[in-house]
């Protein structure tokens, strides 16, 4: 099967500049394309997109965040130490001392894990080894029957999803999830195989999605079983 190619799309005051803190982070090329600044992925890591978006929003969302993984012992404290060199912060979120990941903040503000050598959870899984999401186990499952991910993770109500290919894990943490209450800041989108879109939401709806709109550009915004949106790509 044909792959489908996932990004993870964040709303971006500054989009440009956001995109430049994390192509150094990841060691990737930014392209500017007419969703925003896009940092391609590929069949084994997750792409990310950064939107320019005005709107200010009132109280949280549902977050979604990444985890950098590190290879050996010293690899952790130089990401961390490069990551605030270019405009990140620690970031408090009840972490305790004893825990091995780092807790930090992109240049706006959204929360990402810098994981400890030896995770074996995450090993070989490269760069940018899990998105981790709030979510319900029905979820994951959704997702791992859109995507033609399998389970690599399935227990206590939390699901992890990875392509056939491996790379990064999708997770999701089970209940209790926070009431949907605004458009979350952070979403999946993916652009179908061969560009076949209405086919690719028909399936979608079919397993469980809902459509909410269409926008100008003809992207298809769908809603998971959890309603969180996400975004399905005609090209």
């Amino acid at each position: 099967m044909t792959s489908r190619l996932l990004t993870v799309t964040f709303d971006a005051q500054d989009g440009p500049r956001l995109a430049r803190f994390w192509a150094e982070m990841l060691g990737r090329e930014v392209v500017e394309d007419a969703g925003g600044a896009f940092l391609p992925g590929g069949d084994t890591q997750l792409g990310l997109r950064f939107a320019p978006s005005a709107e200010q929003q009132e109280g949280p969302s549902r977050s979604m965040h990444l985890h950098l993984t590190s290879d050996r012992p010293d690899d952790q404290e130089h990401t961390v130490t490069r990551a605030l060199g270019l405009g990140a912060s620690h970031l408090d979120v009840g972490q305790r001392p004893e825990e091995g990941h780092i807790v930090l903040a992109d240049p706006e503000g959204n929360a990402f894990c810098v994981i400890e050598s030896g995770n074996n959870f995450l090993a070989g899984c490269g760069p940018l080894g899990e998105l981790a999401c709030d979510g319900t186990r029905e979820v994951g499952l959704f997702w791992s029957k859109a995507l033609g991910w399998p389970l690599v993770w399935d227990q206590d109500e939390e699901t992890a999803i990875q392509s056939p290919h491996g790379g990064t894990k999708v997770a999701w943490g089970g209940p209790p999830v926070s009431p949907k209450k605004v458009r979350n800041r952070q979403r999946l989108d993916f652009t179908p195989p061969g560009g076949e879109q209405q086919a690719e939401v028909d399936r979608l709806v079919s397993l469980g999605a809902n459509r909410l709109e269409v926008g100008e550009d003809g992207t298809v915004v769908l809603a998971d079983p959890d309603g969180n949106e996400f975004w399905v790509r005609g090209s």
